[in-house]
């Protein structure tokens, strides 16, 4: 039971739980880290591809973040650690015309997102949660995490962020979900 300051930290129609619900469309992907790769490319200065062992390289960050359901749930205190999107941001160096970012994932899923929502403080890209290394069910090897977003904006099995200038709404965009997905503003549907 959230105490009375958690309740300010509960956005409209959601409920607190302890335990973090694995909700996925598709397989789980099987993937082999020896072939994996991050990438970023479209409206970039710097497209880069960059190999398992070169993304872990990157300087590392931990972030304490709630994370809440379009579905309804929502999972106070996670402890994120991985590479900070300001991080990936800094080596990729966006065009001045890029204004969305389209994450593509293995297994086909993508999401889109306002780059200056992934320019917050507390944006990841997350290998660990709660002390231990992302399960294959929460997105390991790689999860995008937007705390300000419902969850289907956070990501899972992230290989790369592709910069545009113009919007593309990603897979449950295309679905009815809502574009902004902002969960204090209910914006679960469209």
């Amino acid at each position: 039971m959230p105490s009375s300051s958690d309740k300010d930290r509960v956005p409209p129609g959601q409920t607190v739980v302890r335990d973090f619900p694995v909700l996925t469309y598709g397989e789980v992907p099987n993937l082999d880290l020896a072939k994996w790769s991050f990438a970023t490319f479209g409206l970039v200065e710097q497209p880069m591809e960059l190999s398992y062992n070169e993304f872990m390289g990157l300087p590392r960050t931990t972030v304490r973040a709630d994370f809440h359901c379009v579905t309804g749930w929502s999972r106070l205190d996670n402890q994120w650690e991985g590479i900070s999107l300001r991080e990936v941001l800094r080596l990729a160096r966006p065009r001045p015309e890029a204004r969305y970012v389209l994450v593509h994932c293995y297994g086909g899923y993508t999401t889109n997102v306002p780059l200056e929502v992934l320019e917050g403080d507390d944006v990841l890209l997350a290998f660990r949660h709660d002390g231990r290394e992302l399960s294959p069910d929460h997105g390991w090897p790689l999860r995008l995490v937007v705390p300000s977003r419902y969850g289907y904006k956070s990501a899972k099995w992230v290989w790369g962020l592709e910069f545009m200038a113009e919007d593309k709404p990603g897979f449950w965009e295309e679905a009815g979900y809502h574009n902004n997905a902002d969960p204090w503003k209910e914006e679960r549907f469209d």
